[in-house]
């Protein structure tokens, strides 16, 4: 497989054109950014570790009936994905309350909800990502109707089948990002990540928290808790 031209970069990735036309290469970087951007560091190993942990999970997702755009780990830090275009809406599926929603529903952090709550955001840097409804979401055109309904059927099986997954490692998830994309065939499939970057992982017992939130809150240890959640998650 020959990795081409760059034709993206985002905050934590770079995306490569391959001599493949429906196929395409991912690289994950150290960079760290929260708050739409306004805070930005370096979190080191952070790229291999979110590559290996997404990969490890997209496939026992695969396993489990969720269409992903996973093909092939290359290295520490490169994927080889199949080529979507991105929906431009992420689905936000929160199991424990915590972050903007305390804040929103001045609930305390670290209630449990009676049962997990699905939210969209838009998918607008210079907006800042801003919620959305189902109304909006077909308003806008950034979805059909089959597909939100494909997207939240997969979004809630996700957060079933990831919840256990953590559970039995000893980690609470706490709430999640999911993005999803077409590929040519117009197919809905599950795409981006599932790290410490975009999951909110707590441990079990302490509640300790090992995900991004510690680079956003200034928590320090924030290398050593994305370690913590490649261990368990890989098993080593």
């Amino acid at each position: 497989m020959k990795k081409l031209e760059q034709v993206y970069e985002g905050k934590a990735k770079k995306v490569f054109k391959t001599d493949h036309p429906d196929q395409y290469i991912v690289e994950y970087k150290d960079d760290a950014t929260a708050f739409n951007g306004q805070k930005k560091g370096t979190i080191l190993g952070k790229g291999v570790i979110n590559n290996k942990v997404t990969n490890h999970l997209m496939q026992m997702l695969e396993e489990k009936g969720i269409p992903t755009h996973f093909i092939q780990e290359l290295s520490d830090r490169e994927t080889l994905v199949r080529k979507v275009s991105i929906v431009p809406i992420e689905v936000i599926v929160r199991n424990i309350v915590a972050g903007s929603l305390a804040t929103r529903l001045g609930i305390s952090e670290g209630t449990p909800l009676k049962r997990p709550v699905l939210e969209y955001s838009y998918k607008n840097d210079e907006l800042g990502d801003p919620m959305i409804n189902t109304y909006h979401a077909l308003a806008m055109e950034l979805a059909s109707e089959d597909e939100l309904v494909t997207i939240n059927r997969y979004a809630l099986k996700v957060n079933q089948l990831l919840l256990s997954y953590f559970a039995d490692r000893g980690i609470e998830l706490v709430d999640f990002k999911l993005e999803f994309g077409r590929l040519s065939d117009g197919t809905v499939v599950l795409a981006d990540e599932i790290s410490p970057d975009t999951c909110r992982l707590w441990d079990a017992k302490t509640h300790e928290k090992l995900d991004k939130d510690r680079f956003r809150r200034d928590l320090g240890n924030v290398e050593d808790a994305y370690q913590e959640i490649l261990r368990r998650v890989m098993g080593d």
